[in-house]
């Protein structure tokens, strides 16, 4: 009777002991959907405080190019028939030196003295020979004007002076026992004056609106 008892009690305690459950893995995370990721753009409180200071934002500047730094350089057009056009380009290995391309002179060229574009003209040789003497070259941006003086020494504190009026030529005595006739001396100069060409890029809207109108 007793054993009986014992395995009744035996069977009762295994009964009510629950059986452990094996682990389980963890489940990922589910990614959010598109409708409930926030975006700060589409917030009205968001919006209106950056609408005040839109207009206050810098743009990104725009890659400078040669012209930007040396003014000079472009394609001039005259009323010079010698030089109607004239064309100044940069020395491929030397940034201080241009090159002048369209001149009766032949192709010269000019070291930069004071930027952004004040040159002097030194003696040379061309490649055709011929020989060229000192001048001054300017180009002024606020008027567009391209001047160029050959034959007269730059004037390295001033060298405006040279597009200044003529002074009075130096006189020279042919001899002293002429003394009556007189001699008058000045140098031999060339001058040019012309107009920089500016290349004023297309509009593609207005190229895509003319079309449209035309199409209605």
């Amino acid at each position: 009777m007793g054993a009986l008892v014992l395995s009744f009690l035996t069977a009762s305690v295994f009964a009510q002991t629950p059986e452990t459950q094996p682990a389980q893995p963890a489940q990922p995370a589910q990614p959010a959907q598109p409708s409930q990721v926030w975006d700060y753009k589409k917030n009205p409180t968001v919006a209106a405080i950056t609408s005040k200071y839109e207009s206050k934002y810098i743009t990104t500047k725009t890659e400078l190019k040669d012209e930007d730094y040396y003014p000079v350089l472009g394609r001039f057009e005259s009323t010079n028939a010698e030089a109607a056009n004239v064309t100044i380009t940069l020395d491929a290995e030397n940034r201080g030196i241009v090159w002048i391309d369209g001149l009766p002179q032949g192709r010269i060229k000019a070291y930069l003295r004071k930027s952004p574009a004040t040159y002097k003209i030194p003696d040379q040789k061309t490649e055709d020979g011929k020989d060229i003497k000192e001048g001054t070259l300017i180009y002024d941006k606020d008027a567009n004007t391209l001047n160029i003086l050959i034959g007269k020494d730059y004037d390295l504190q001033n060298p405006g002076s040279a597009f200044a009026t003529e002074e009075t030529p130096v006189v020279e005595e042919t001899s002293k026992a002429k003394t009556k006739s007189k001699k008058v001396s000045k140098p031999k100069t060339w001058s040019y004056t012309g107009s920089k060409v500016i290349e004023v890029p297309v509009s593609t809207d207005v190229e895509v609106k003319t079309s449209t109108e035309t199409n209605q």
